[in-house]
């Protein structure tokens, strides 16, 4: 192992990483049959065998598992620190990659995170929209965005919106020609635009709730979206109740234009939260996102 270059190792995790010669020569920016060479070279140098090589795919073996195992935290810390030494820069910079769903971009994060990027230009970041709960430390991401009631017990959270809630709404001609629930089980006998789980592919059960009782009502009608602004229009043209989150509808319901429906049984809830592992939250490009994004 004396003779171990510490390159053929980081091109090795490259391997372990992608699970393909291919991908992780297109990673590195080497010829296939260089990084294949590297590899070889590695184990040789090592005495054991680390990668167990097919036609279609490449598998750690269990020293190649144990090797990574080890290596990668004290990658991370390599890069974390070499993160930190960009503070002795004049300008901070850096990439941050964020998971969050459509409605938090447009209702929180959006609105904060345009000054921050024009503010410091040497600073990029990627929004991955996903209504579905990553796994991000696995996924590769710096920090992600949920509900206060969803969060990971084991990552730091910073309150970043204002509560919120779901709400029942229709046009006063929708009303008018159907009549207004006055309890969540009526809904049943009204035209209701559904809404489907994007990661989990099921209806969503309208959720209420009034002096500790809860309720799951399942709807139906003519339409179904899988994300709640195109609903909107919907209900706006009369197709039926839909419901959806306040900050869309308050707007329309003060204006006149959407009737608000079961009020009393549509309580608000925890807002949004940016959610990290606790070694991200030193980085500088890192910390200025987090104080732009933070409710004041």
């Amino acid at each position: 192992m004396a003779g171990t270059d510490f390159n053929d190792l980081m091109w090795f995790k490259a391997v372990a990483d992608e699970h393909s010669f291919t991908r992780a020569a297109a990673r590195i920016g080497v010829a296939q049959s260089t990084l294949s060479h590297t590899i070889k070279r590695l184990e040789t140098n090592m005495g054991i065998r680390l990668l167990t090589r097919t036609t279609r795919s490449v598998a750690l073996t269990e020293a190649g598992e144990r090797l990574l195992r080890v290596m990668a935290p004290r990658v991370a810390e390599i890069e974390e620190e070499i993160a930190q030494l960009m503070e002795f820069r004049e300008r901070p910079s850096g990439s941050i990659r964020l998971t969050l769903s459509q409605h938090a971009l447009d209702t929180v994060v959006w609105p904060k995170l345009k000054s921050v990027l024009l503010n410091y230009p040497d600073i990029g970041v990627e929004l991955s929209l996903d209504s579905s709960f990553r796994n991000i430390v696995e996924d590769g991401f710096n920090a992600g965005v949920r509900l206060g009631e969803s969060l990971e017990k084991d990552m730091i959270a910073v309150r970043i919106g204002p509560d919120w809630r779901m709400v029942a709404v229709a046009t006063s001609g929708y009303v008018a020609a159907h009549g207004a629930p006055q309890h969540p089980q009526e809904l049943i006998g009204h035209n209701c635009i559904n809404m489907r789980h994007e990661t989990r592919g099921g209806l969503y059960a309208w959720e209420f709730e009034k002096d500790g009782q809860e309720l799951r009502v399942r709807v139906n009608g003519q339409l179904t979206f899988n994300k709640s602004e195109p609903m909107m229009d919907a209900v706006l043209n009369g197709l039926g109740i839909a419901f959806v989150p306040n900050s869309l509808a308050d707007p329309l319901v003060a204006s006149g234009e959407l009737v608000l429906l079961l009020d009393d049984w549509s309580p608000f809830f925890d807002g949004y939260f940016l959610y990290y592992p606790s070694r991200h939250q030193n980085l500088p490009a890192f910390r200025i996102v987090v104080d732009a994004l933070r409710q004041k």
